[in-house]
């Protein structure tokens, strides 16, 4: 049962990750490069009200016009949104969680 909410909460937060970097992207004029993002950490952190949650790190490569590849940064706490950072273009943004 643990195996399994952990990858329909990992599929969930992802496709919400997806979703946040595209508006990003479409905000600062800028393009998701491949439509991809990609899972690089995952682990436990504690919230404001001290309670245990998965924290998740994604990079994505994004672009001006298709000509220079550059890495963006995002992190999530569940679902909702705690950092996204992109060179460049918009410094780390941190919301409260």
């Amino acid at each position: 049962g643990a195996v399994a909410w952990f990858w329909f909460d990992t599929l969930q937060c992802q496709e919400r990750a997806k979703i946040i970097c595209k508006q990003m992207c479409r905000e600062l004029n800028l393009l998701l490069l491949d439509d991809t993002i990609v899972l690089v950490r995952v682990r436990l952190k504690r919230n404001s009200r001290g309670r245990l949650n998965l924290q998740r790190m994604y990079q994505f490569e994004f672009s001006e016009g298709g000509n220079i590849r550059q890495r963006g940064t995002l992190i999530m706490r569940g679902i909702s949104l705690e950092m996204v950072e992109m060179p460049g273009y918009l410094q780390r943004t941190i919301t409260p969680i």
